[in-house]
């Protein structure tokens, strides 16, 4: 069975472990139809718009 010889320092642990938690914001693109904020590559939830066609049918509930 494997057994280090030696301690491991807390710096090289913490090093190993650095980019554990590391979270990346979502990447969002500008609706050509609406001008809201979504995701790229899927139907804007605001106006139900993907690629330039109605995808959705939305309800205008203002």
């Amino acid at each position: 069975m494997a057994v280090p010889k030696r301690r491991v320092s807390k710096a090289r642990r913490d090093k190993r472990r650095s980019n554990v938690w590391k979270l990346n914001a979502p990447t969002l693109v500008r609706c050509k139809q609406c001008g809201a904020y979504c995701v790229p590559h899927k139907v804007c939830g605001e106006c139900g718009y993907y690629n330039g066609k109605l995808v959705v049918a939305m309800d205008k509930d203002d």
